[in-house]
């Protein structure tokens, strides 16, 4: 493993304004004293860690307590309202499901779609889109509607697509727990096989697979880091 620093995540926090109804935004905005009509959330709460290249971390933590969060400030969707976020080296990313396809386009125009907003060249991806077909395994379905495929072949195809450009980053979110089990198993081989020149970062609720795949772990609880260590002694937590 290299000790260059893939990712930096320094001091990073992300908070919202929750209002019980809408016009109390308006309210608050022309309110002559700056009286507060909102509640403040924070999503996130000072997280900061590093990761070398190469590595693999996995994020853990019961459901809100900020893990997509933390992985959409990391692939620039959000952006932090404190800190800052470093990411050296060509990024991908699978999010959550829905997320980067076009239901309207086949699977073959999503492809495109979604490795030109990669910013890969389509000499690229003529290459390599039967490899990337081959590795979905959805047959001809590849060219009808994305929004006629069932949850497991859309990640299938959003999968394959994410692993496509060797990502020296690649950052996983929940969407693979949808997918078949031979499908994850598949998922899990080819993150495997790449760990040492690709840094990983796998957010899931299947603690096997955090232990299988990851070094180090982040346990996430209501937007703060509780733990940051072995995997092994996260699960047992």
């Amino acid at each position: 493993m290299s000790n260059e620093k893939a990712v930096i995540v320094n001091s990073v926090s992300k908070y919202y304004r929750l209002y019980k109804r809408n016009s109390d935004r308006i309210k608050e905005t022309f309110h002559p004293l700056r009286k507060q009509y909102h509640k403040p959330f924070k999503a996130l709460d000072e997280i900061s860690f590093s990761l070398n290249k190469g590595e693999s971390l996995g994020v853990i933590g019961k459901n809100g307590s900020g893990k997509s969060t933390l992985l959409q400030i990391l692939c620039g969707v959000l952006q932090p309202s404190s800190g800052n976020v470093v990411v050296n080296g060509r990024i991908s990313a699978l999010l959550e499901l829905g997320a980067g396809f076009n239901p309207e386009f086949t699977g073959r125009e999503n492809v495109y779609l979604s490795g030109t907003i990669m910013g890969l060249s389509k000499e690229f991806i003529d290459e390599n889109i039967e490899k990337i077909f081959s590795f979905a395994d959805i047959g001809e379905y590849v060219d009808q509607p994305v929004k006629l495929y069932s949850s497991g072949m859309y990640v299938r195809l959003a999968f394959a697509t994410a692993i496509s450009i060797d990502p020296e980053v690649l950052i996983i979110d929940e969407a693979l727990a949808v997918g078949d089990i031979f499908f994850q198993q598949k998922c899990m081989a080819h993150m495997k096989e790449i760990r040492s020149k690709a840094t990983i970062i796998f957010v899931t609720h299947d603690m096997q697979s955090v232990s299988n795949l990851c070094e180090r772990v982040i346990l996430l609880d209501e937007g703060k880091s509780i733990f940051d260590g072995n995997p092994v002694d996260a699960v047992s937590n």
